[in-house]
């Protein structure tokens, strides 16, 4: 049985969804010391050149590799600018179940890139990889993600109590760590085929694996 994602790009009219490569670095320095990024996310602060050159080089190959997941980068089909990434990680092999965590870069907002990259690697992981769940975990504050989960069409199933840790900025303009809780989002392969207009809008074209 296949333990490993396959390194793949995945195309919308939009977007291209691909592994990240050496001329990524830069943008994807200044995408992760975004206020909101910093807020929702677990990545260091102040987050380094250094930082994403081992994110990069050593983190996201190793983490398909392994089998963990598969970390793609978005970027705009016309210009290949970086616009954010999806992360699939904590992958069950055995029960064909993933969880996608999403970053959009301030400079993408408002577009719907979000969702359509989360519908894109859903409609890729239903379709060619036989996935049979995929979650996401949205902070309870972050009022954005929960938009995406819901303009993808996933279901929300509850709450995780004081299942993470946030930041928010004090008066100083230090972060500080909170608790928060965790809404728990699924998207099935029925959610899909219930959204075929949904998918349509978005305009989806097709995936190539590269290796």
């Amino acid at each position: 049985m296949t333990t490993t994602f396959p390194d793949v790009s995945i195309s919308t009219d939009r977007l291209v969804l691909r592994a990240f490569e050496e001329g990524d670095i830069p943008a994807y320095a200044e995408m992760m010391n975004d206020e909101q990024t910093i807020a929702w996310t677990s990545a260091p602060h102040p987050y380094t050149t250094a930082d994403a050159e081992y994110w990069i080089r050593r983190i996201a190959p190793a983490e398909r590799l392994g089998g963990g997941g598969i970390v793609l980068a978005v970027t705009e089909f016309l210009t290949q600018r970086l616009v954010g990434t999806v992360h699939l990680r904590n992958t069950n092999w055995h029960t064909r179940a993933t969880e996608a965590a999403c970053v959009t870069a301030p400079w993408a907002r408002g577009e719907g890139y979000a969702t359509e990259s989360v519908l894109a690697v859903a409609k890729w992981l239903f379709r060619d990889q036989k996935f049979e769940r995929l979650e996401l975990r949205t902070a309870a504050g972050n009022t954005a993600s929960q938009q995406v989960a819901q303009k993808a069409g996933a279901i929300s199933e509850g709450v995780l109590r004081s299942a993470w840790i946030a930041r928010v900025q004090t008066e100083d303009g230090t972060w500080t760590d909170t608790r928060t809780d965790l809404i728990l989002w699924s998207l099935l392969p029925e959610d899909l085929e219930g959204g075929t207009e949904r998918m349509a809008r978005f305009g989806y074209s097709s995936f190539t694996e590269l290796a």
